[in-house]
């Protein structure tokens, strides 16, 4: 592949490309578009699977993803890397899970599917995404490949999980749910492979994020951008801080790196 010289920029979703009311300001629409009619690559960088941003990758035209916190990375709509769970694992956690009364999902590249029906940590988590319920299906693991799970439980009783499955980490996302990942996993290995296939250097690479998935990503590129809502830990890994995503700041954040120009703010 030919080496590509130009900025490639990664975008979180949740508090970063859509705003507090889970939609897409129209200056974020605005400063993607023009990064493309730039040539500069813009790529989505996400916990969610990708069923759950389709629409967002079409508002925006953005045909490139790392999803499931950098578990199943996607380049122009083909697969680059992927870094699937041992079903035997999920089926422990399951069990674990099953006798706590806690709940688990179960994310492949297709789909998502939850082990529990009317649980209230899973009704609470999605509601604060403002998505329905998921499709049950407790056996859902063993039928496709799983790149991540969520954990549905309080803080106290995730410590549980956290002890007993040592090779994975437990990422909180809310107050009563957590991404499950393959230890060492994250957004900032799926942008690595992605600049490893590309043939672009770390210093051409720029992220905007505002959750604690996002630490690792904002630290690792060539110039990490906290939305201006970001928790304190990323924006302490960012290199800039930008306005909230409420407040234009993709926008902001895209002008104070230089690849947009000024006289486009508001």
């Amino acid at each position: 592949m030919a080496i590509l010289t130009k900025p490639i920029v990664f975008f979180d979703i949740d508090g970063t490309l859509l705003d507090d009311k889970k939609s897409i300001p129209e200056s974020t629409k605005k400063a993607v578009r023009l990064l493309q009619d730039k040539g500069i690559q813009t790529v989505i960088a996400t916990g969610r699977v990708p069923k759950m941003f389709y629409w967002i990758q079409k508002e925006l035209n953005i045909d490139s993803y790392v999803s499931m916190n950098g578990q199943y990375v996607v380049y122009r709509g083909k697969e680059v890397y992927s870094n699937p769970i041992d079903p035997s694992i999920l089926q422990s956690m399951s069990a674990m899970a099953l006798r706590n009364g806690h709940a688990l999902a179960y994310c492949s590249h297709e789909d998502y599917k939850v082990n529990e029906k009317n649980h209230p940590f899973i009704e609470a988590s999605f509601d604060s995404l403002m998505m329905p319920y998921p499709e049950v299906d407790k056996d859902y693991f063993n039928q496709l490949s799983i790149y991540q799970g969520h954990l549905y439980c309080s803080e106290m009783d995730a410590q549980r999980y956290i002890d007993y499955f040592a090779d994975f980490s437990f990422v909180k996302w809310h107050d009563v749910a957590y991404d499950i990942l393959p230890r060492g996993a994250s957004k900032a290995i799926g942008i690595q492979k992605l600049l490893e296939v590309l043939e672009i250097e770390k210093e051409n690479s720029f992220a905007f994020g505002d959750g604690l998935n996002d630490i690792e990503m904002l630290a690792s590129v060539g110039t990490g951008v906290a939305m201006g809502n970001a928790v304190p830990e990323a924006k302490a890994a960012a290199d800039v801080i930008t306005t909230s995503s409420s407040q234009h700041g993709i926008l902001n954040g895209l002008l104070k790196v230089g690849l947009l120009e000024e006289s486009l703010a508001l």
